[in-house]
């Protein structure tokens, strides 16, 4: 069996990132300093450095900011895929995420266009609500 490579290593800090995700939540980090939520998840907050930051549970509402379509990949799964949507969307509480658009046409993208986390083998991608 070949590795996969959407797929990540889990580790003890973002268990429970990927935990939340297996069960159909997305967590986002916010910072109990400067108010502001992030995305990826850390440790600290990345516009004050504070680490008096916590978990929440993200509504799961974005806009599209930009995207790319793939053609070609061949690392394992994605040459099955191809072509795919990659993206980069707004959360409705502000941070920036990459993540992958699905079940949409790319001809049908519009930057703006309001999309809503789903979930593929644990993994947030986003789609038309």
């Amino acid at each position: 069996m070949s590795a996969r490579y959407d797929v990540p290593e889990t580790d003890a800090f973002t268990r429970a990132y990927w935990d939340a995700a297996a069960e159909g939540r997305l967590l986002i980090r916010r910072c109990g300093a400067c108010g502001r939520a992030h995305h990826y998840p850390r440790e600290f907050c990345p516009y004050c450095w504070s680490e008096d930051v916590t978990w929440e549970t993200a509504s799961g509402r974005a806009t599209l900011y930009t995207w790319s379509v793939v053609h070609r990949n061949d690392l394992p799964p994605f040459g099955e895929r191809t072509p795919y949507v990659v993206a980069v969307v707004d959360l409705a509480e502000g941070p920036r995420m990459a993540t992958e658009v699905v079940g949409v046409r790319a001809e049908d993208l519009r930057a703006g266009t309001e999309l809503w986390v789903a979930f593929r083998e644990g993994l947030p991608v986003f789609a038309r609500g």
